[in-house]
């Protein structure tokens, strides 16, 4: 193996530790603070978060938004992350301008961010899933994407679930139901809503909204296109797709 190729076994490494450890005392105790903190969250807000969650679901399950981006051939392991790391910044800084626009402008302009930065989420992974050379028009790439989403943004014991179907995807995406309307979209859009709740409200806060949309945004897309590199990895390490690494 290259220096490279050992650096992103190393990483990947860790990264799968962390993906598998058992829930802390101290994420117990913030994930039930969280809960608390959601049922006096206004109803209002509620909604608007489950209604673009369902709506971003099936829009990557049935839609044909997010397909403009051919997967990539005959690079390397080094030239795929190099070109989705550089996908990854634009998206941080684009959702980071976004939240501090929305930010600034009150309740209702901050409630309208979390569709468009869902939006410019699901948009980064399309395109990162392509650069590693998965074809995001098939149906099972793109439940991928979504159990990627679901990993950066799920509680410690939902995410090690779900690691165990990203990590064994080609017995898992076996078992999946023919019929892309039996999704379990429900459970998604709560893990996803519960997280991010806790994280965004301050965004609505007038006075700091805007600073908070910057930090926020930058911080979760850094989060997801973080998880999504390692994923990624796993599986073309898995299947010996990596071709050279320099």
């Amino acid at each position: 193996m290259t220096p490279y190729e050992i650096a992103v076994r190393t990483e990947l490494t860790r990264w799968q530790l962390a993906m598998q450890k058992p829930p802390s005392a101290f994420g117990r105790l913030s994930t039930g603070i969280q809960r608390r903190i959601n049922r006096i969250i206004p109803r209002k807000v509620h909604d608007v978060i489950t209604a673009a969650i369902k709506q971003m679901t099936r829009a990557v399950l049935f839609g044909a938004e997010f397909l403009s981006r051919p997967p990539a051939e005959g690079l390397t392991l080094t030239q795929r992350d190099a070109a989705v790391a550089k996908r990854i910044e634009f998206y941080k800084k684009t959702s980071a301008a976004e939240g501090g626009v929305t930010g600034a402008g009150g309740f209702l302009m901050s409630l309208a961010d979390f569709p468009i930065l869902l939006s410019l989420k699901m948009k980064m992974l399309f395109e990162i899933a392509s650069l590693y050379g998965y074809p995001v028009s098939d149906y099972r790439e793109r439940v991928y994407i979504l159990y990627v989403f679901q990993l950066a943004f799920s509680s410690q014991e939902s995410r090690q679930v779900v690691y165990q179907y990203i990590a064994n995807w080609p017995e898992h995406s076996r078992q999946l139901p023919t019929d892309i309307n039996q999704f379990d979209w429900l459970t998604f859009q709560q893990e996803y809503r519960d997280y991010i709740d806790l994280a965004k409200m301050a965004q609505l806060i007038p006075g700091i909204g805007a600073a908070v949309g910057i930090v926020v945004n930058y911080r979760l897309v850094n989060q997801l296109g973080r998880t999504a590199m390692n994923a990624y990895r796993m599986r073309l390490l898995a299947e010996n797709r990596t071709l050279l690494t320099e």
